[in-house]
């Protein structure tokens, strides 16, 4: 009995550690030492005890499984925890290593008909009701949040699941790197660090968009943002530079609501036509359609950069408080600018020199 207890005790101090350190042993970009610095011992514990608690409660313990099977043809994948449009993306872009399999998605509201039509999702969901009756060899958890557990214990106690991050919580994390590498791990492809790299990438299918008449060749510009040290305010400048040194360029203003009246701004200093503003004009789906056709990408770090991302474009982003390689992988082509409080403290004239990169490598215009 004394072994028993033992070992139990060992356990938990093994699952208590995984809260803040990577389960994966390649190397992921990971803010895992300025997390643990700022956030005190007891804090951590009482998070991992109050997780671990609400699994045993809930009598899930014995329903974990540390791998997918060759068994598990038809699989759930609960994606709730972090509801943002770009981490879902991130979260989710290893889902391509599921091909083969049977996949549903249960994830957030606004974030459902980023999946539609999906490659690899068969049926999309966002509200739990609509799954009662389903049945599934297996639920993958995005995370052990007391919401994915009780939603997950709710409709399908009985069924075993894996976690992709588990109880690994707080600490920044390349999220697609993570992504590929988990579910690598867990389907038990042993796939290397470098053919990883080679597709580690967000994606999304667009093929049933309404199709908008575009320029034959242009670039994108995303303007707002929804975070005020990712809302960069100089564009108008930047794109007074662009037309200036390339004669026939076209340019296309993307962006959501939050961007509008700045896009306004921007087409009365332009009213020659070279810049078309597009700008709350679409949804999410329809505005990747514009990106997907773009020469180069410019913008802050945020859900339309994903979607650039998504489709292989070129990009020069820009990056505050987190840098580039925490969103940025191997596979993706990009020109990227950081400044550790605000993109604002980036300079146009570094941003247009990261421009004139791309534009050599990409770009067909005769640049005068």
């Amino acid at each position: 009995m004394w072994f028993i207890r033992r070992f139990r005790i060992l356990s938990l101090i093994k699952r208590y550690k995984e809260t803040y350190t990577l389960s994966i042993n390649e190397y992921i970009p990971c803010y895992l030492l300025e997390y643990r610095a700022q956030i005190k011992k007891p804090s951590r514990i009482i998070k991992y005890i109050k997780r671990y608690l609400f699994l045993f409660l809930k009598k899930e313990i014995n329903n974990e499984k540390e791998k997918i099977s060759d068994y598990d043809k038809k699989i759930l994948w609960i994606n709730k925890s972090a509801p943002s449009l770009g981490d879902s993306l991130m979260d989710l872009s290893s889902r391509i290593l599921l091909s083969s399999r049977n996949v549903d998605l249960l994830t957030d509201k606004k974030n459902a008909h980023i999946y539609e039509n999906d490659l690899v999702f068969n049926n999309t969901f966002y509200e739990a009701k609509n799954l009662k009756g389903k049945v599934y060899d297996l639920i993958i958890l995005d995370s052990y949040s007391t919401r994915t557990i009780g939603i997950k214990n709710k409709l399908f106690p009985n069924t075993d699941f894996v976690s992709m991050f588990g109880f690994f919580n707080g600490p920044e994390v390349n999220r697609v790197l993570f992504s590929f590498h988990r579910l690598n791990n867990l389907l038990g492809l042993k796939m290397s660090s470098s053919e990883i790299n080679k597709i580690a990438r967000p994606s999304m299918d667009i093929s049933t968009v309404k199709s908008i008449k575009l320029p034959n060749e242009y670039i994108t510009i995303a303007v707002g943002g929804e975070w005020k040290y990712r809302t960069y305010n100089n564009w108008d400048e930047v794109v007074a530079i662009i037309l200036k040194k390339y004669k026939n360029i076209k340019i296309i203003l993307v962006g959501s609501e939050n961007g509008k009246d700045y896009a306004k701004s921007i087409m009365s200093k332009f009213p020659g036509g070279q810049v078309l503003d597009c700008v709350g004009k679409y949804n999410y789906k329809e505005t990747a359609n514009i990106i997907s056709k773009c020469t180069i990408f410019l913008g802050c770090d945020g859900g339309l950069m994903h979607a650039a991302n998504c489709f292989k474009r070129v990009l020069v982003p820009l990056f505050a408080r987190l840098e580039p390689k925490m969103q940025l992988t191997e596979s993706m082509i990009a020109f990227p600018e950081f400044d550790q409080n605000d993109v604002n403290n980036i300079s146009i004239d570094a941003i247009i020199r990261n421009f004139d990169s791309a534009s050599k490598i990409f770009y067909k215009y005769h640049q005068v």
